[in-house]
Formats: C-alpha cells, structure tokens, sequence
C-alpha cells in the first residue's frame, strides 16, 4: 500500500512553477509565461510556413489549409456576430489558435497555459474591455449607463453585478475544465501507482520506478482531457467572447 506521506504528495497540487527571475526588478517568470513565449514562437513560425509564396489558385497543400482556416474564422465571426465586426475576426483567430495550443502543450509534457487562472482572467478581461468598448460606441455615455437600468430600474444592480460576473464565469469555465483534467489524471497515476505496488507489479529502473498499471490508461484519459476537452474549451471561449462583444451593441 502506498504511505501516507506518498499519497499526500501525489494529491499536492502546485500552480505554475517560477523558472526564474529578473535581476534587479525581482518579476519571477513562471512556466506560464515561458510556455506563452514558445507557443507565440510556434504560431508565428507556422504562419510563416503557411502563408510562404500564396498564390491566387491554391497549389499546394499549406496553401489550401491557411485558406480554410481563414474561411473557417471569417464564417464564425460573420455568423456570430454579422457582417459589420469583421475587422474582430484576427483576435478571435488568435484566442482559437492560442487558446488551443495553450491546451495541447500538455500532450509533449509542458504545462498547460490555460491550467493557469492568471491567463485566462487575462483574456477574460480584454474581452470584457471590448465589450464596455462597444457598448460606449454604439450607445454614447448616457445610452450605456441607461442599460443598467432595463428593463426596470429596480434590477440595476444585478445587472452591474452581471455584468462582472461575464468576464469571472468566462475565465474560470476555461481555467475549470483543463485544470480539473490536470488533477483527474493526477490522482489517476496516484491510484494505479498504488495498484501496482498492491499486485507487486512496480519495478524501479535506475531512479525511474515503472508502474505496469499506469501504462495506458492515464495516457488515454490525458489526450482526452487535452485534446478534445481542451480543444472544445477554447472554441467555446471564443464563441462567447463573439456573442458577448455583438451583444454589447443590441
């Protein structure tokens, strides 16, 4: 059976670990922030890749990818939010495609940015900006404060409180269901690491110890929650910001 000091260990749950920090100024740089950088990285390469020598009738394959991922983007945003906000179909391809990889680092053994509250708040909190934005454009300064007051005054502050709550509920669904896989998987390693050693089926390696009953399952359940779970999360993000910011102009 596993010790208690073992199981504790395995259920201690960290946030983003602190690689290092600014001399002088004293900012630790977290995984999150490091992982960022090496996916603005990635994407930058890749859009490079895909947009090299475009031609005006697709000839290879790149080319035909880029082009649909434009086309898929562009038909999001014209449906969601019409015709007329298009020029935010750049930001919500960015929240897609970061939102997204941000997810499926987990897969190569890095640290999922969208596991760390800190991050998605931060998305959470640009849309909330653009939708106050759009809201103040199409409605003026009188307009605006007046729709805290529809459709009775009485209810003004549940809808300031509701308003609040949009960017809270937005960063925390995303941060919730990756963050949760992160630890449904943990204690998952945890309880068949303890099967293992229960059937004698853990072999220690040099200073690596094998556990025969993790192999596989853990794995499935990982890709799962990266994958497709992560996948979901960060299109549903990008949908709500969409249906928020057009909102805002009604």
């Amino acid at each position: 059976m596993m010790s208690p000091q073992l199981i504790s260990s395995a259920l201690d749950i960290h946030g983003p670990k602190v690689v290092f920090t600014i001399p002088y100024i004293n900012v630790d740089i977290t995984e999150s922030t490091v992982v960022g950088w090496l996916i603005i990285v990635a994407i930058a390469v890749l859009c490079k890749y895909l947009t090299h020598n475009l031609k005006v009738k697709p000839e290879t394959k790149r080319q035909v990818i880029a082009e649909y991922a434009v086309e898929f983007v562009n038909k999001s945003v014209r449906d969601s939010m019409g015709e007329k906000y298009m020029c935010y179909a750049p930001y919500i391809a960015t929240l897609l495609v970061y939102a997204g990889l941000g997810s499926l680092v987990s897969i190569i053994g890095l640290r999922s940015v969208t596991a760390d509250v800190n991050v998605t708040i931060s998305w959470a909190l640009i849309t909330f900006v653009m939708i106050i934005y759009t809201r103040f454009k199409n409605k003026g300064f009188i307009g605006f404060f007046k729709t805290f007051t529809e459709p009775v005054p009485v209810i003004t502050p549940i809808n300031i409180i509701s308003e609040f709550a949009t960017p809270v509920s937005m960063a925390f669904r995303l941060f919730g269901n990756v963050a949760g896989g992160m630890v449904i998987t943990g204690i998952l390693y945890m309880a068949l690491g303890g099967l293992s050693e229960l059937l004698h089926l853990s072999f220690s390696i040099g200073g690596f110890t094998i556990n025969v009953a993790s192999i596989g399952i853990p794995g499935i359940l990982s890709i799962y929650f990266d994958l497709f779970v992560g996948c979901i999360q960060a299109y549903i993000f990008a949908t709500l910001t969409m249906v928020n910011v057009a909102g805002a102009a009604d």
